[in-house]
């Protein structure tokens, strides 16, 4: 018989797994890219802690489900365009994914717990939300940072580099500062780091 958390994660996974978005592993395999971020994540998580407890371990597996129906083009190009596509991101994704706790057979207060952090309620309190976010900022530089710099402009980079340094944990940095980078990219992330010193 599956426990909820089995149940949970699969449904989870297989809601990823229809992401039309693919990614291409070094084997030159893909998979779709929002499967490929959640494994990312779980990885990243268990570097941060060796006993993570279920509600983290949804949570940091399910942040960004289903992200790929609200394209980022759905909303303002500006930053409060951003931020309201950012806000109900995490908004849907926490309901979604509520649903599929209580539907897997957790009871009320465990599939609140999970919503609450995905939606990363408390984090200066709460150290499983700061986890959350930790691993999305290790995600993002180890996986995405250098495509996204390449679309940008140096000046904005150096600002979002800082600002995700500002969001993460010692423990969070110190992860961030063992990912292997090209030489521009550790370029910049020095000079960010330089320049909030």
């Amino acid at each position: 018989m599956s426990s909820p958390y089995s149940t949970c994660l699969s449904a989870i996974d297989a809601a990823h797994s229809l992401d039309p978005t693919t990614h291409t592993l070094p084997d030159g395999t893909t998979i779709p890219y929002e499967l490929h971020y959640a494994q990312k994540c779980t990885s990243y998580l268990q570097k941060l802690t060796s006993t993570p407890s279920e509600p983290l371990s949804l949570a940091t597996r399910a942040q960004h489900f289903r992200r790929w129906e609200i394209p980022r083009s759905s909303y303002p190009l500006t930053r409060i365009g951003y931020h309201s596509w950012r806000s109900a991101l995490k908004t849907r994704q926490a309901s979604l994914v509520h649903t599929i706790c209580l539907d897997s057979g957790y009871p009320q207060e465990i599939a609140d717990r999970v919503a609450s952090l995905i939606r990363k309620e408390d984090m200066k309190s709460d150290a499983e939300a700061q986890m959350v976010e930790d691993v999305a900022c290790l995600v993002f530089l180890d996986d995405q940072f250098e495509a996204f710099e390449k679309g940008h402009d140096e000046e904005k980079i150096i600002g979002i580099l800082r600002k995700t340094w500002g969001k993460m944990s010692e423990e969070g940095r110190r992860l961030a500062l063992g990912i292997g980078m090209s030489e521009r990219a550790r370029g910049l992330v020095g000079r960010a780091l330089g320049e909030k010193e």
